[in-house]
């Protein structure tokens, strides 16, 4: 665990990263280094914290009550607090708006999530990170 008091336990930096993405970009600021790496970058987002703010928006016009439920953290950090953490979440929300290229379909959906994040001094320094696409396009087709 990280023992610096001038740095966020895991918990909170996880349950903060995770509430920025669910709509309040201004926490990255709290959590993420001012480089932080988000890979792959979404198309037409820019580098550090300030590109993932459009990500963010368009997520919340796109995903009515949307919410980021975090399912499992595994914690790879050393003693000292650096080193890398995975988390298994959920993208949970009414798909409201369109999305990947999907028009709204009013349905609610549940994207799977899987994070590889790089900690470096208590915040975030990069974030590998894979969603479900192919799973969400069939729940808005009602193929799923």
């Amino acid at each position: 665990m990280v023992t610096d008091p001038n740095t966020p336990a895991l918990d909170d930096l996880v349950s903060t990263f995770y509430r920025a993405f669910a709509g309040h970009p201004e926490l990255l600021a709290d959590v993420v280094t001012p480089d932080w790496e988000d890979v792959p970058l979404a198309p037409g987002q820019g580098p550090g914290p300030e590109g993932a703010a459009p990500v963010i928006r368009g997520l919340q016009a796109a995903l009515s009550g949307l919410e980021i439920v975090v399912r499992r953290v595994v914690d790879g950090r050393d003693a000292d607090g650096v080193g890398t953490i995975a988390t298994r979440c959920e993208i949970r929300g009414r798909h409201t708006g369109e999305l990947v290229g999907a028009p709204p379909s009013g349905r609610a959906v549940s994207i799977a999530l899987h994070e590889f994040h790089d900690v470096v001094d208590g915040r975030i320094r990069r974030t590998h990170h894979l969603e479900d696409w192919a799973g969400f396009l069939a729940q808005v087709s009602g193929a799923a």
